[in-house]
């Protein structure tokens, strides 16, 4: 009896050897129980228990990540969609994660899906499209305070996909093109008003001064005649030989036959150049 009693207590005291020592990783800690109530937090490393009176529940304090199920939201302007999310957090007070909620990783789960839906139903389409950033910043907040009494640090959530309907997705599209004909007019319209700001500003300088509209004159002669498939006929302003007729008239005229002054036939007759080919 005695030679089959001791592989008996070998593999006795082998079960209770397992049941009293415990070794945690660097990560891990062990939230201990004596007699079913709380005693302390233990770890890294080496644990020992009673066994039969004390024992451990093991936590997990790396960062964890929870992909939030595709969730149905209604936007404030009446916009369905579907929604799905990316969480992350860590347990940073074991003893709380594992006596103040049952299991704290389902109901973190459970309670980003409502926070999702509650934040995201605040807001129109246009500010969850463009303001994804500053939406994910506030379910996170959210989260977090709500999280803090169970011992969970909710350090992310990162909104990924929103799914609009293929009717909602046409809209968006015909409302993009609208808003980019508007842009396009008002840039037009501003060009048209900047240019003809300008040609009133080179009008005004051109009228203080005569010599420049005369050398303007020309320019515009010289573009035209560059051209040589066109006939020109344009009127020749009298003040271009204005300085001709002065120095005329300072020389002197030939008195007539009744003792008059002969006046220039180009002082009397409007001038024009007719049939000017370029």
């Amino acid at each position: 009896m005695f030679i089959y009693a001791i592989p008996v207590l070998v593999l006795a005291a082998f079960i209770v050897v397992l049941a009293a020592v415990k070794v945690l990783r660097e990560y891990e800690r062990a939230v201990v129980f004596t007699l079913g109530r709380f005693q302390r937090v233990r770890g890294p490393g080496l644990v020992l228990l009673f066994p039969f009176i004390q024992e451990m529940v093991r936590v997990d304090l790396r960062i964890q990540v929870i992909e939030i199920p595709s969730q149905d939201v209604i936007s404030r302007d009446n916009v369905s969609m579907k929604v799905d999310a990316v969480l992350y957090f860590n347990v940073v007070d074991p003893e709380r994660a594992i006596i103040h909620v049952q299991h704290y990783l389902p109901a973190t789960n459970m309670l980003a899906q409502t926070t999702l839906r509650a934040v995201l139903g605040q807001h129109e389409l246009d500010a969850m499209l463009s303001e994804r950033k500053k939406l994910s910043a506030d379910v996170q907040s959210i989260l977090d305070a709500q999280t803090e009494t169970w011992g969970i640090k909710v350090s992310n959530v990162e909104i990924r996909t929103v799914e609009l309907t293929d009717n909602m997705v046409r809209a968006i599209a015909k409302q993009a093109e609208a808003e980019r004909d508007r842009r396009a007019k008002v840039i037009h319209a501003e060009a048209e008003f900047q240019a003809s700001q300008t040609l009133v500003n080179a009008a005004k300088i051109l009228g203080s001064i005569p010599a420049a509209m005369q050398l303007r004159y020309l320019q515009t002669l010289t573009e035209i005649g560059a051209e040589r498939n066109s006939t020109v006929i344009f009127p020749m302003p009298i003040d271009i030989i204005k300085p001709f007729l002065e120095l005329l008239d300072k020389a002197g005229k030939p008195l007539g036959a009744n003792g008059a002054d002969r006046a220039s036939p180009l002082k009397d007759q409007p001038l024009a150049v007719s049939g000017a080919d370029a």
